[in-house]
């Protein structure tokens, strides 16, 4: 992989990590990874609780707090360890941008989330959710971090309504996932890992059935991202103040 990183390339630290990361995760679908990147995964890992909440028989919308980048590489190595589908994560469209990084995403089928002030984002993200949708509806799974950005000191952020409108769109469940001290691991602009471990908490699945049958709101989306907000507050031991 360093082979990528060519001194004349322009990626910064953080791009640097970002890809690692994703190459690491791509290569697991190789049999011989699946073996490899859990286990390895585990070295930075203190526990994993609640597995047995993974749904077995149904795709579903992974959805966990933000505090470093190597949430991106834990969080799938723990899902494929039990389950054998592919993963798509919505990404921010920043890493786009750069040729090296956009050659990779797009081979492994990430799905660009653009900012409001972006021209014409309104529409994009409309089509990166249908994106979404279709490959729940193709027995393949979604994560997505609500917050939209990496808090670096591992405190709770505010949670976005695209995880609402996914999980309306799709009729899905949604899979709250606490990551706690994952920001200690591997701090911002550090391309290794530091000597410290996180810990998983997979809470239960949710499901809005109420809600899968109404009118989409400005409203209803709010009270549903509170809820999943809520809820992984909960599994890391915050409050959630928004």
């Amino acid at each position: 992989m360093i082979l990528f990183f060519n001194s004349n390339l322009p990626l910064n630290n953080t791009t640097k990590t970002f890809l690692i990361l994703y190459l690491i995760v791509f290569v697991m679908v190789h049999p011989i990874a699946k073996q490899i990147v859990p286990p390895l995964c585990r070295i930075w890992l203190r526990k994993a609780s609640g597995l047995e909440n993974i749904p077995k028989n149904d795709t579903f919308i992974a959805a966990a707090n933000h505090s470093s980048y190597y949430e991106t590489l834990l969080l799938p190595s723990i899902i494929v360890s039990v389950l054998n589908k592919k993963i798509h994560a919505l990404v921010n469209s920043y890493y786009w941008s750069k040729p090296l990084t956009r050659f990779f995403l797009n081979i492994w089928e990430q799905i660009p989330v653009f900012v409001e002030k972006e021209k014409g984002s309104k529409e994009k993200n409309n089509r990166a959710f249908e994106k979404a949708v279709s490959y729940l509806n193709k027995n393949e799974l979604v994560m997505v971090f609500p917050e939209g950005r990496r808090n670096y000191e591992g405190k709770l952020g505010k949670g976005y309504n695209g995880v609402a409108i996914l999980a309306l769109k799709s009729k899905k469940p949604v899979l709250p996932i606490g990551v706690i001290d994952s920001h200690k691991v591997l701090p911002k602009g550090a391309i290794l890992p530091r000597f410290a471990r996180c810990e998983v908490k997979i809470g239960k699945p949710m499901y809005f059935n109420y809600h899968y049958n109404k009118t989409i709101t400005q409203k209803n989306l709010g009270i549903i991202t509170r809820r999943i907000m809520k809820e992984i507050a909960k599994l890391i031991g915050q409050k959630y103040n928004y």
